[in-house]
């Protein structure tokens, strides 16, 4: 068996698309995907892409993804690399293709000089817990993550700093 890993091109889009989709499935998830296709694909390929996607092949056959971007420690003074979505098919899981793709951004975090990798897994998920505990990664216990989508995204972006005094 053949593993390999690339860069994605925009010829991959429907692929991504295709491999969101059946990850929102996979964590149960899959009422929350809204993306438009074609937006999608401008803000990965654009004139300014905000994240970049590499596709992991066995035997030439996409099994899987990693979609990444750029973030920033200022206490480090450096970047990181964040590791946004992450996906094995299930007919691919075992193959070591999920600990290729992580390699693979280690392997680029280090190029880039960053200071660290991270994500975010579901507390539900035993499974990719343990695989990633494994590969050394470690639970950040005190951290809680925080989010603010949708129409108290708007209220708090149309704030001015008259209003909010």
């Amino acid at each position: 068996m053949t593993l390999s890993i690339r860069s994605a091109t925009p010829a991959d889009l429907p692929l991504i698309a295709q491999l969101i989709r059946d990850l929102a499935e996979y964590e149960k998830l899959a009422h929350e995907v809204r993306f438009d296709d074609a937006v999608l694909g401008e803000k990965l390929f654009g004139a300014r892409p905000y994240a970049e996607v590499v596709i992991g092949e066995l035997d030439g056959a996409a099994q899987g993804f990693a979609l990444f971007f750029h973030n920033f420690s200022t206490f480090e003074g450096k970047p990181g690399i964040y590791l946004e979505d992450l996906f094995v098919r299930p007919a691919a899981r075992g193959s070591g293709l999920g600990k290729a793709l992580l390699s693979h951004l280690a392997a680029l975090a280090l190029e880039r000089d960053c200071a660290r990798l991270e994500w975010s897994v579901l507390d539900w998920n035993e499974p990719a817990i343990g695989f990633y505990r494994k590969l050394g990664a470690r639970l950040l216990d005190e951290w809680t993550g925080m989010r603010v989508d949708g129409a108290a995204l708007a209220r708090l972006g149309a704030a001015t700093i008259d209003s909010i005094a």
